[in-house]
């Protein structure tokens, strides 16, 4: 089942057992993924014609995650408890979406791999290590990782 299918699947699911907080997050999903479709459609896109891939969805769905952690930093920062708890709740329904992410020594396995391969110049293995783990790993993780292992 696609994501865009499971999406529709559980959103249903949520509308029977009336959760609220994960309708409204799904919902949210689903219109980040219809944006993406409608832009696809427009001849100013640099993808233009071209079909929305699951990586391209993954991608979508990694971006709300990311706008909801941010909200949840300055829920936070503004010591606002209402909007700490929604913004968990929604990041929470978004994560479970993604695939799981790697862990820290996994990154620092994989960064090592290409130190192997490639030599120890930032400039050149960070583009080739956010490639390689894009979509399996934050990318400001990635950053810090490559950092430490070519200083």
């Amino acid at each position: 089942m696609g994501l865009k299918d499971r999406l529709a699947t559980d959103m249903k699911e949520a509308m029977r057992a009336r959760e609220e907080r994960r309708l409204s997050a799904i919902r949210m999903l689903r219109a980040a993924v219809s944006n993406l479709e409608i832009a696809r459609t427009d001849r100013k896109n640099p993808q233009f014609g071209q079909p929305v891939s699951e990586a391209d969805l993954i991608a979508a769905i990694q971006k709300e995650a990311n706008q909801r952690r941010e909200a949840l930093q300055f829920a936070e920062q503004a010591g606002r408890t209402d909007l700490i708890e929604k913004e968990r709740a929604e990041l929470a329904v978004v994560e479970s979406y993604l695939p799981k992410q790697l862990g820290r020594d996994e990154i620092k396995s994989e960064v090592e791999g290409l130190i192997a391969e490639h030599g120890r110049e930032f400039r050149t293995l960070m583009p080739l290590a956010a490639q390689r783990l894009r979509g399996r790993a934050d990318g400001r993780l990635v950053n810090e990782v490559v950092r430490e292992l070519t200083a």
